[in-house]
């Protein structure tokens, strides 16, 4: 059984088949090491009983049956608390599913608890969380990395074959670096957002984390599609990604090399390395063209997003003032103390100090500054990858800054926290899809992550070049020692 902590879904599916195991088994088991490992590693905030988990599951043929998955706590599971991490909804029951709960259920898979997060997705660190933190498999004094932090913790120190986590800003491709797994944020689009608990509307997008890139792509196979439910989803065809990476690339098939990105200011000496070593795999070792390009626009990227995600997220959370659902202040005297209170005691000072920031860039007299100035920036940017894209296929530069950092290193220098995402960020504002994938560790032993990045609906091309890296690499194998 204790082969079972790290087996890929395809050795599930396959064990299953062969019957050397019972869904019931498969679902204890990782119960069970929830239960050993995860009241110090904090990656979730419930784990739902066998019984029930079983009783969900609504079809025992479909492409994951039997195979369990977390799910991050902004994704309404029907019938479960759905806290997006926040007192504000303590004791809030989602009273539907999502649209990729729903498509996860009818493809079989069990879907086993609520993953820890920052709270409504706001952080970079899965420091703040209301609940508890979450910590790094491979050195629990550094941060998993957030939003998604307790689905990628989770994953892996194989608690979870697979996990689901939202992307805003970077929240499924840095929490999957600084863990040492896969992480893909989809095209904006691609997968329905119905049922997922807004942070930044325009930008989230549910993605999905593993340990490998098949895993992954079998997870976005099931998730992907159009759904009428959400205005934004596209209804374009979608390709089997598991077929696509078997096909080879093209014989001109062009990388390019974001130089500005390698050469930022602050970036780590070793990621730098790492991150140009994969440069070298896939021009020496795979004959793919490589082309050396600078991306003017990314050094304005962290400052648009920084304005157009806390506007959206002060409209968002407007919604949470205690009188719909989740807590509510009892000790308001009238209406305005009942919303006041209510919001003050259930949001976490990240939310309030992202809200107060969304309100002022909306406000009269400064919406045209910041917002409307931030919206042309985006522009921009989605302008100059579409121009950026008639030259090459893919991008690559790093996922992350530097690997994982201590717990607290960044409380006092919020300007150092939010640059977390400056290498991932201006992919949602162009709504394109990205992958990171393990390449290498530091010499702490800390996870070191690079980054894909593809035009709309490139998907399968992501998993292709991705996948012709991770075969000839070893990274996804290694395992964090305390959790094997």
């Amino acid at each position: 059984m204790k082969s079972l902590a790290f087996a890929s879904i395809s050795d599930l599916k396959a064990k299953l088949a062969n019957r050397e195991i019972t869904s019931h088994e498969l679902v204890d088991f990782y119960s069970q090491r929830f239960a050993k490992y995860d009241k110090q590693l904090g990656s979730a905030l419930e784990i739902f009983n066998t019984e029930s988990v079983l009783e969900k599951a609504i079809n025992q043929t479909g492409p994951l049956a039997g195979i369990p998955g977390l799910i991050k706590d902004n994704i309404c599971q029907n019938g479960r608390n759905a806290t997006c991490a926040s007192k504000i909804l303590t004791g809030f029951q989602a009273t539907y599913d999502a649209t990729v709960i729903e498509k996860l259920k009818q493809a079989g898979a069990l879907l086993i608890g609520r993953a820890n997060m920052d709270e409504f997705a706001m952080g970079s660190s899965n420091e703040h969380s209301a609940f508890q933190k979450c910590l790094n498999p491979w050195n629990e004094e550094c941060v998993p990395g957030g939003s998604s932090g307790g689905s990628a913790a989770a994953v892996a120190a194989g608690l979870v074959p697979w996990a689901l986590g939202s992307d805003t800003g970077g929240s499924v491709r840095l929490p999957a670096a600084f863990c040492g797994i896969v992480g893909m944020k989809p095209t904006y689009g691609r997968v329905s957002r119905y049922g997922m608990i807004a942070y930044a509307s325009s930008l989230d997008q549910v993605g999905v984390l593993s340990r490998t890139v098949v895993d992954n792509a079998q997870i976005l196979n099931v998730i992907a599609g159009y759904d009428p439910k959400d205005s934004t989803s596209l209804n374009v065809p979608k390709p089997d990604y598991l077929k696509a990476l078997d096909e080879s690339l093209r014989a001109d098939f062009t990388i390019g090399v974001v130089d500005n990105a390698l050469n930022a200011e602050g970036l780590d000496a070793e990621i730098k390395q790492a991150v140009e070593q994969v440069v070298s795999f896939y021009g020496k070792n795979l004959n793919i063209k490589i082309k050396h390009l600078k991306i003017g626009s990314l050094d304005y990227s962290a400052a648009a997003y920084f304005i157009i995600s806390r506007a959206e997220a002060a409209s968002n959370l407007a919604r949470f003032d205690g009188v719909r659902y989740g807590m509510r202040s009892r000790e308001a005297k009238n209406l305005y103390e009942m919303y006041a209170d209510t919001r003050h005691d259930g949001f976490g000072d990240e939310v309030r100090l992202r809200i107060m920031v969304g309100n002022y860039v909306l406000s009269e007299g400064h919406a045209g500054k910041y917002y409307h100035s931030a919206q042309k920036v985006q522009h921009m940017i989605r302008k100059e990858l579409v121009e950026t894209f008639k030259d090459v296929d893919l991008l690559i530069m790093p996922s992350q800054a530097m690997p994982a950092f201590k717990i607290g290193a960044f409380d006092k220098n919020k300007l150092q926290m939010d640059l977390q995402d400056y290498f991932t960020c201006f992919v949602n504002l162009a709504g394109l899809p990205a992958i990171s994938v393990p390449c290498g560790y530091s010499k702490e032993g800390l996870p070191i992550g690079f980054q894909l990045i593809g035009p709309h609906l490139s998907e399968a091309i992501l998993y292709q070049a991705a996948y012709q890296y991770e075969q000839a690499h070893a990274w996804h194998e290694r395992r964090p020692t305390k959790f094997e």
